[in-house]
């Protein structure tokens, strides 16, 4: 179980990463400018979706996979608290529920953002370490 500050923990533990806020209201996370992890709630339009079934628990992080076909390996055996919205759909990115996702898998998860996002030699110097 991990919490918003847990997943900024991990974040921020990669090289050249920044913490921003997003719209004044979110925590975002980015690798030389380009987001790859923020903080995601839902807009009202989600929630109808959701329509009576519960929608997984805040906080929920959104994270950038390295494509669509990556992103539906994740979601075709994802790991616990891994999910898609409608509003991602055609988008490199899945959502994670914090609270039911291991400390492991999220730290994967990260790291996989982070790595689609970094600049090539950037990633391949963090991938020699």
């Amino acid at each position: 179980m991990a919490t918003l500050d847990d997943a900024a923990a991990m974040a921020l533990a990669l090289p050249e990463v920044t913490e921003t806020e997003q719209w004044k209201t979110w925590r975002a996370w980015a690798v030389r400018d380009k987001k790859f992890a923020w903080e995601r709630t839902y807009t009202k339009a989600d929630l109808k979706r959701f329509g009576d079934e519960e929608p997984p628990s805040l906080p929920v992080l959104a994270v950038r996979t390295d494509g669509l076909v990556e992103k539906e390996a994740i979601l075709a055996d994802p790991p616990r608290g891994v999910f898609h919205i409608p509003h991602f759909n055609g988008y490199a990115g899945v959502l994670i529920e914090l609270s039911v996702i291991s400390d492991v898998d999220l730290e994967a998860m990260l790291l996989d953002a982070w790595l689609a996002m970094a600049p090539k030699d950037l990633a391949e110097e963090h991938r020699k370490r």
